[in-house]
């Protein structure tokens, strides 16, 4: 931040007053986070980079976020679920998928809600619904938020690299992540919202289709890390991990990678169940 009444944009590097989209007009003003942890915490300050307003609620109490508060500055603040949820132009749901029950549906009407969650069995226990492959995770947080329009995005990609491999758009080396949802002006304001944090976005299908972007499938976490060497120790590797950066992942490769996904029984890829 520049001064008290100036913020540069760390995705275009831009001084603005007050919101800024990288010179797009974009109709959120507000982000609404349910669950602030490390994909929370991460989309928060990138919100509050690209000029939005951000309220980030958790499982606990609003104190309890009170040092995510104070990195945010003036344009974050800490509230309830159902107060961080009818804030929102568009709201976040990035809480452990074993969770989402506990999601405010009847403060979550109306709105667009942006499903990041992933299902892993050791973390949330066995879902029967989706041992059998019959229907992705995010159609299970779609039947639950009956009165919301659902889309799945940022799930696919590490805390880290979220965070740091954003870039202004037309960058040669700006990402693209997949989304997924049943309505079609949804996910215009969910691409919208990737566009403003840094990253073009891939129209993947519907919900349905989401799978094609769940751990273990082919865009999942990986495309998006550097080649670690086989020789660090568990503290290199570590140190690895939090310095390395992202590799680029292109539209076009990314539609590649979902393309060659095959459906298997949801639970089954490997991954890191800390960062949701």
């Amino acid at each position: 931040m520049d001064s008290k009444n100036h913020l540069r944009c760390r995705v275009c590097g831009t001084r603005t007053h007050g919101r800024h989209d990288g010179g797009k007009t974009v109709a959120i003003r507000t982000l609404g986070l349910i669950g602030s942890g490390m994909i929370g915490s991460a989309l928060a300050r990138l919100a509050v980079a690209a000029g939005l307003d951000v309220v980030v609620s958790n499982s606990r109490a609003p104190e309890t976020l009170a040092d995510l508060v104070a990195d945010l500055g003036e344009h974050g603040r800490a509230a309830t679920p159902a107060e961080a949820a009818r804030a929102g132009d568009l709201v976040v749901a990035t809480v452990p998928l074993k969770a989402y029950p506990q999601l405010p549906a009847e403060a979550l009407i109306d709105k667009i809600v942006i499903d990041t969650m992933n299902y892993y069995p050791e973390r949330d226990g066995r879902i029967d619904e989706l041992d059998a492959g019959r229907l992705p995770s995010s159609a299970l947080v779609q039947r639950h938020l009956t009165g919301s329009r659902v889309v799945k995005a940022f799930n696919n990609i590490d805390f880290r690299r979220l965070f740091t491999s954003a870039r202004p758009a037309g960058s040669p080396d700006r990402s693209a992540l997949p989304i997924a949802g049943d309505d079609g002006s949804a996910k215009a304001k969910a691409a919208r919202l990737l566009d403003a944090l840094g990253y073009d976005s891939v129209d993947i299908g519907t919900l349905a289709d989401s799978w094609r972007s769940e751990p273990g499938t082919p865009v999942y976490v990986q495309p998006y890390l550097a080649e670690r060497p086989e020789t660090l120790g568990q503290e290199e590797a570590q140190r690895w991990f939090f310095e390395t950066p992202g590799v680029s992942v292109s539209a076009k490769q990314v539609k590649e990678l979902t393309d060659q996904a095959v459906r298997h029984s949801a639970g089954d890829g490997l991954a890191n169940p800390s960062q949701d």
